[in-house]
């Protein structure tokens, strides 16, 4: 099967499963389920519940034990697009070609919904931590993955990472400074998705801790590329980012390494099957849109 077969295949797992969890019977604030929907429902390609799922199956011959922490990571991420498009962050008005959810349903509204799948996101991989931990050792893997998934989503990872972006045109930027915004603006989530679907997937901490390294890797050289693909319009609206700063030619050659100590990194799994992982990789990095 292709791999554009295998995404659409998951995607529409993830999607179904969303629209479960979304399901309510009529109540007063029908209004936030109508705005989360809305946002969560714009044809996103849902990359980092697919790295989350397809991580387990690869440890673990089978992800759905892992669904739920994936259905949190799409959740977190949508969150923060959310408030990322918030006038006193990015102040978009289109997202995916759509109207920005505070475009329809205004700045409060748009708020407590990024509020409302934030906290979505826990209340799901509590439910199923506490509804299907049959074992001690399932406890420890399930806690151990949300343990991965809020760090990586809080200061010291997505969140630290959107706040040095705010400030990015205020402060004194520096290359230490920069790789910092985009280890946690973008690299985290990803990292979140890639080691909570190994720990899910029974994988061992030696395991674990090359799937963060590759992790880094991807989420830094996926990030650089966007910036290839978008320097002209961000150099006309004087936007810092790495091909802006440091020009094309050097961002294109840092990609190239970065991806190349990515599929190392993956390789080393000798007896998994990471032919859809390394595909993926290889689809995003060298994609031209």
């Amino acid at each position: 099967m292709s791999i554009e077969n295998i995404m659409k295949e998951t995607i529409e797992v993830i999607d179904e499963e969303l629209k479960n969890v979304l399901k309510h019977k009529p109540i007063y604030q029908d209004i936030i389920f109508e705005s989360m929907d809305y946002s969560l429902f714009t044809g996103g390609k849902r990359l980092r519940p697919i790295f989350l799922l397809k991580t387990c199956e690869m440890f673990k011959n089978d992800y759905k034990n892992a669904i739920p922490f994936a259905l949190a990571i799409e959740m977190i991420h949508t969150y923060s697009l959310i408030h990322d498009d918030l006038p006193a962050m990015d102040d978009d008005d289109f997202r995916r070609g759509r109207l920005t959810n505070h475009k329809v349903y205004g700045e409060a509204m748009a708020i407590l919904s990024g509020d409302g799948l934030l906290n979505l996101a826990f209340e799901t991989m509590l439910e199923y931590t506490l509804d299907n931990s049959i074992t001690i050792e399932d406890y420890r893997r399930n806690t151990r993955a949300m343990s991965e998934i809020a760090r990586y989503s809080g200061i010291y990872g997505m969140i630290g990472g959107q706040t040095l972006d705010l400030m990015s045109n205020e402060i004194s930027m520096d290359d230490e400074k920069l790789m910092c915004m985009y280890k946690n603006k973008t690299a985290a989530l990803i990292q979140a998705s890639l080691v909570s679907g190994a720990i899910l997937g029974g994988a061992n901490d030696e395991e674990i801790e090359n799937m963060r390294e590759f992790g880094l890797n991807l989420g830094l050289a996926y990030q650089i590329k966007d910036d290839i693909l978008d320097e002209k319009e961000d150099r006309e609206i004087n936007k810092l980012t790495y091909a802006t700063y440091k020009g094309i030619e050097a961002a294109e050659n840092e990609v190239e390494k970065l991806s190349k100590r990515a599929i190392e990194l993956l390789s080393e799994h000798e007896n998994k099957d990471i032919s859809f992982l390394k595909e993926l990789t290889s689809k995003l990095i060298y994609r031209s849109y």
